[in-house]
């Protein structure tokens, strides 16, 4: 019953912002040329969410993130902090080359059922996948709708981007990582018993599925409208799964919701600065090149990620400093690495919180709050930190 009511409650607050949205457009509070314009950026971002949610649930189908979940307890020797380090490193993996909410909505299960299933707590297990998920998405241009959006203004390429990104993503995965171990040491320590592998009912597929997931992870970093390998390997798995277990071919693959709020707002916001309403926050993220002003920049970011959700808030935030790539990754540090605090931040902590309500895993907003509050004010500033000593006279 509570599942179906938030189901509906999403449903809801996704036709609000799209009929808010449509008005917009409608009434001309959304200019037609700028609309136009906004679709023309934002549909090959959308076609990869789309084309790798698809690619994630068929892996997940065919039962490959069960057997590396697997994998990992035998290679975990029955250490727990062991097994909690390989699986916070396969969610870190998983949301660099997937997307965050790919991670919250695949990586979730499998590490809190893991967790179940060899008897230990899946409370850190459950949270260091959320807070991967946010923050492993600082690392890559496909781990995030926003670094997609920024990577044409940073030089186009996945090397111009991962070049300002690498050093504050590994601060924001290791630091938050640090916390919830110091926090949850005494769930981490001791043993567990492993038990028997994953039942596979087409090892067939799962070979495909491994084959088309292997080729396209490079491609993800290579080829640079990443739409393209996304959909065709799609299109590969969909044509499989249709010959070999056609009852998995279902609407519901697609990520309607994701795309549903992402498209509003992108309109929202649009419409917003169509109009001068963003002039206050822009002021604000407008601070400047050096240390301080790269700190005061990733922490309106922050502020604003957990106000209003990431995605608005980096588009509010882009225009001040797009032309700068040194301010533009701060003000990615502050949507990617800060929305760890409220329920709204992003996407991917409610997507992560319905999947581990339905595993039984109770974790109050209240703690979470609290321990996200925590990591931010520690992780944004030291990420930001690291970002300005690699850039050249900053420090």
């Amino acid at each position: 019953m509570g599942g179906l009511l938030r189901h509906h409650t999403g449903a809801l607050a996704t036709t609000v912002l799209l009929l808010a949205a449509l008005a917009c457009l409608l009434t001309g509070l959304l200019p037609g040329a700028d609309a136009a314009a906004l679709l023309r950026r934002v549909a090959p971002v959308l076609g990869f969410v789309a084309s790798i949610a698809v690619v994630a649930e068929l892996a997940r189908v065919a039962g490959l993130l069960e057997v590396l979940g697997h994998r990992l307890a035998v290679l975990s020797r029955g250490r727990t902090l062991v097994l909690w380090l390989l699986t916070s490193a396969l969610a870190v993996v998983c949301t660099a080359f997937f997307s965050l909410d790919t991670t919250a909505v695949i990586m979730t299960p499998v590490a809190v059922m893991l967790a179940q299933r060899v008897g230990v707590s899946p409370v850190p297990f459950a949270l260091a996948t959320v807070w991967i998920a946010n923050t492993a998405s600082l690392l890559l241009p496909v781990s995030n709708l926003t670094n997609l959006l920024a990577r044409e203004m940073m030089g186009g390429s996945t090397g111009a981007f991962l070049s300002q990104s690498w050093s504050p993503a590994v601060v924001a995965i290791l630091v938050p990582l640090g916390l919830l171990a110091a926090v949850h040491r005494r769930e981490l320590t001791g043993s567990y018993r492993l038990g028997p592998a994953p039942t596979i009912a087409d090892r067939g597929l799962l070979r495909i599925a491994a084959g088309v997931v292997l080729v396209l992870l490079p491609l993800l970093v290579v080829v640079r409208p990443v739409w393209i390998p996304t959909s065709v390997a799609a299109l590969v798995l969909l044509g499989v799964v249709a010959v070999r277990r056609r009852s998995a071919i279902r609407p519901t693959l697609l990520p309607w919701r994701a795309i549903g709020i992402a498209l509003a707002l992108f309109m929202l916001v649009a419409t917003a600065h169509a109009h001068g309403l963003d002039s206050s926050v822009l002021v604000a993220a407008d601070a400047g090149h050096g240390p301080a002003g790269l700190l005061r920049t990733s922490a309106v970011a922050a502020l604003s990620a957990n106000g209003i959700d990431n995605l608005p808030a980096f588009l509010l935030l882009e225009r001040p400093v797009g032309d700068d790539p040194v301010s533009l990754m701060a003000v990615l540090i502050g949507v990617n690495a800060g929305p760890l605090v409220t329920p709204w931040a992003s996407l991917a902590t409610l997507l992560w919180h319905q999947r581990v309500t339905e595993l039984g895993v109770r974790i109050s907003w209240g703690r979470f709050m609290a321990l996200g509050l925590l990591a931010v004010v520690v992780t944004v500033p030291l990420a930001t930190l690291t970002l300005a000593a690699g850039e050249p006279g900053m420090l």
